[in-house]
């Protein structure tokens, strides 16, 4: 939701945070582009549903998902290099669990976390990309067929692997 929806919460006058009942909540980044907003918003909701049925299991799901939007982890307007790859990660798996059996390119976590800045942090996010392929998380592909990220060369799709939790 816009700033200017009346629908939405208010926010402080820095538009770094939402008041809900009288309470400070972290606002999601404004930067993250409408499209992959929409995603990791679908797919936090679909996690949270899924805490009612299969509990603690399924957490860390609604946590990549607020990663993700920039609600936990370091703020979004203060980004440090660690803060950034956690954030990679997580948009990484939160979209690929949203997307289910598609791919996604790294630009689109990039384009989450980056904002305008995006291309910047394309080296990072294929960095990223491998430590989740060694963690068993993603598969890299080219052209649909799996590729090792330390020989990988050109774009670039990630796929979820076989330990992505869903």
């Amino acid at each position: 939701m816009s700033s200017e929806d009346p629908q939405s919460p208010p926010r402080t006058p820095d538009g770094r945070y939402i008041i809900v009942g009288g309470r400070r909540w972290r606002a999601s980044d404004p930067s993250i582009p409408e499209n992959l907003r929409a995603e990791l918003v679908a797919e936090l909701m679909r996690a949270r549903r899924l805490v009612r049925t299969r509990g603690d299991e399924v957490r860390p799901f609604v946590n990549d998902a607020k990663v993700a939007l920039g609600e936990r982890g370091d703020p979004w307007w203060e980004p440090t290099e660690a803060g950034r790859r956690e954030r990679l990660a997580a948009t990484m798996r939160t979209l690929l669990r949203h997307r289910e059996e598609r791919t996604i390119c790294p630009s689109d976590a990039a384009r989450c976390v980056g904002g305008q800045d995006w291309r910047e942090l394309m080296p990072t996010a294929r960095e990223v990309a491998a430590e989740l392929v060694r963690q068993g998380s993603v598969r890299m592909l080219q052209k649909n067929e799996q590729v090792d990220p330390a020989t990988a060369r050109g774009p670039i799709r990630l796929g979820a692997g076989p330990a992505l939790a869903r």
